[in-house]
């Protein structure tokens, strides 16, 4: 029975092979912050290292060309306010000098009332036209709020500051990279596969992750296996999935061992 069961070991042994691959921690969710809008860096509220939220303003912006368009577009709706206030006033006079001139009867002036009928319809067709220009000059209001809300450039989500390329008083240009934003919660192991050892790998192959700076030992799963060689080391990229312990502090650029066995 004995002789059997080393038998059946030593059988497990030869068919149960294996090989290692070497890799590093990274985030399936970074984040590449830009602005939309050109203005120069007002305040900085994070640095390097530091965790965001989402939502949380990373810095905020000022622009001089934003400040004369604001200007204008509430300028140009208090015009037209006031145009739409001088309408209505003008309209309400004539509707009254109208009924008091009704309640004349007979001795109202014909042609007065004539008069008075062809201008209120130019005057209510003024009126038409400023509330076109409030209605107008309203979107133009809003939009501005809406560049206002460019100007404060706020975390997609939750994450590490792991790059800041600004400083207070910086130009920035619309598409600029300004910060890079890593969320923790999303991580995975990236590796390097030689081309002769695709056989022995596939996806959803269970594997063994190891991370030696946090003694970090658990099981993961390939992910993606990457259709795009490196034309020079003759490698592929896979990417391995593995469970979090957020007691276990493991952040992106860790160094990792992944045990893959195969028969």
């Amino acid at each position: 029975m004995k002789i059997l069961l080393i038998l059946v070991f030593m059988i497990s042994i030869i068919h149960a092979r294996h090989f290692s691959l070497t890799g590093t921690v990274v985030s399936d969710n970074q984040k590449m912050i830009g602005a939309r809008y050109m203005g120069y860096v007002k305040k900085i509220y994070f640095e390097i290292g530091d965790k965001v939220y989402r939502e949380d303003t990373l810095f905020e912006m000022e622009s001089a060309e934003f400040d004369i368009m604001k200007n204008q577009a509430d300028l140009a709706l208090e015009q037209a306010d006031i145009m739409v206030d001088m309408y209505r006033t003008r309209l309400d006079t004539i509707r009254r000098e109208k009924l008091r001139l009704k309640h004349k009867g007979k001795s109202a002036d014909i042609d007065y009332l004539k008069n008075l009928d062809i201008t209120a319809d130019n005057v209510s067709a003024g009126l038409t036209a400023a509330r076109a220009l409030v209605k107008n000059a309203t979107v133009k209001v809003k939009q501005m709020a809406t560049i206002s809300d460019y100007l404060e450039v706020k975390a997609p989500n939750d994450g590490i500051i792991v790059e800041k390329r600004i400083r207070v008083g910086d130009l920035i240009a619309p598409g600029m990279l300004t910060m890079v934003i890593v969320d923790l919660k999303h991580l995975e192991i990236e590796a390097q596969v030689a081309e002769s050892d695709l056989l022995k790998i596939h996806k959803r192959t269970k594997v063994a992750v190891d991370i030696p700076s946090m003694k970090y030992k658990v099981k993961g799963r390939v992910k993606s296996i990457v259709p795009s060689a490196n034309p020079m080391a003759h490698t592929f990229t896979v990417r391995i999935k593995f469970k979090q312990n957020p007691e276990v502090p493991i952040y992106p650029g860790m160094y990792a061992k992944v045990r893959i066995e195969y028969e």
